[in-house]
């Protein structure tokens, strides 16, 4: 198994083209070999759908890669611009690269658009030039192009078009991302990215320096509890809004929609119950919360009536 970045040092960015059959190995093996709270192609995926999930992870899991591990922002905004002339090639019928010949595959089956993909692609080339956030709202811009590109992916993949659903489905994507960015404060600041939107600091008397401080201190301050506060509170309100996507799809995608969505709260969870001290201690959702998680979604799922069907979700719903 060849994780992104050993796999352009051993191949390079231009090679003979792979088939089909080992490009689809090779995105199987590749979300494999990755940790998620929640296996993304497991049982909770119906089976046909199961290869489509893996090429729709090792797109996005590779872009991650080359914006997040090659140590260089030029090195990987050359990378991702790379990426996204991977995309043009799959559109025209070249594809070579193995993610984007098993990718190919599944964007015609199920019509997916480019735009979703190049806004995954966008978000990554941000990270390497925008390390603050100046208001919340600046943001939810980002996680626009970050997160909620994902949730409209596997609607589609299931087959729903909903504009409405695509809402309800970013509300979701945009709190995990947001529960992700307060859970890891900490490591970010050590990769120079402050997440924290600067008016919401201000707003309680924090700022930048004395985050540094607290860094430094290893241990969070009053103020800056009383921010993470505010904005875990913020990212509560986008679950439990988007959480309502669950009674509006069917079958498992309806368990998946919302055991995604309470693993984010857990963390949310995490992050009250040790005070809103990420500085000190991030927070994790451990086995026996995600069984528990799992457990009570499930329950909830066979209790819940059986949700809209794919085709009476259209464009106009």
């Amino acid at each position: 198994m060849l994780y992104p970045l050993e796999f352009l040092e051993r191949y390079g960015q231009r090679f003979p083209a792979w088939s089909l059959v080992e490009s689809r190995r090779y995105a199987r093996s590749l979300t494999k070999a990755h940790y998620e709270n929640f296996s993304v192609a497991s049982w909770l995926v119906p089976r046909h759908l199961r290869q489509d999930y893996c090429n729709l992870y090792a797109y996005c899991r590779w872009a991650d890669d080359l914006g997040d591990e090659t140590g260089d922002a030029a090195r990987s905004l050359e990378l991702l611009g790379w990426w996204r002339e991977q995309l043009a090639e799959m559109e025209a019928g070249r594809s070579y690269h193995p993610v984007f010949v098993a990718l190919r595959d599944t964007a015609r089956r199920h019509s997916l658009p480019r735009s979703d993909f190049e806004d995954l692609v966008a978000a990554f080339e941000t990270d390497q030039t925008v390390r603050r956030y100046p208001t919340y709202s600046h943001l939810l811009d980002y996680c626009r192009y970050s997160a909620n590109p994902v949730g409209r992916l596997v609607l589609r993949i299931n087959g729903y078009r909903g504009e409405s659903l695509f809402k309800l489905s970013d509300s979701v994507c945009t709190g995990l991302q947001l529960a992700n960015h307060w859970q890891d404060v900490r490591r970010d600041w050590n990769i120079d990215r402050v997440y924290l939107p600067e008016d919401v600091m201000q707003s309680h008397g924090y700022s930048l320096d004395r985050l540094a401080r607290d860094i430094e201190r290893e241990t969070a301050s009053a103020a800056f509890k009383d921010t993470l506060r505010e904005l875990v509170s913020r990212t509560q309100a986008l679950f439990y809004s988007g959480l309502p996507l669950a009674d509006r799809v069917s079958g498992r995608l309806a368990l998946e929609v919302e055991l995604f969505a309470r693993a984010g709260m857990a963390v949310l969870e995490g992050i009250v119950s040790h005070g809103w001290d990420t500085i000190a201690h991030r927070p994790t959702v451990g086995k026996r919360e995600r069984a528990a998680i799992l457990v009570g979604s499930i329950a909830r799922h066979l209790l819940r009536p059986g949700g809209a069907r794919p085709e009476t979700c259209n464009a106009h719903d």
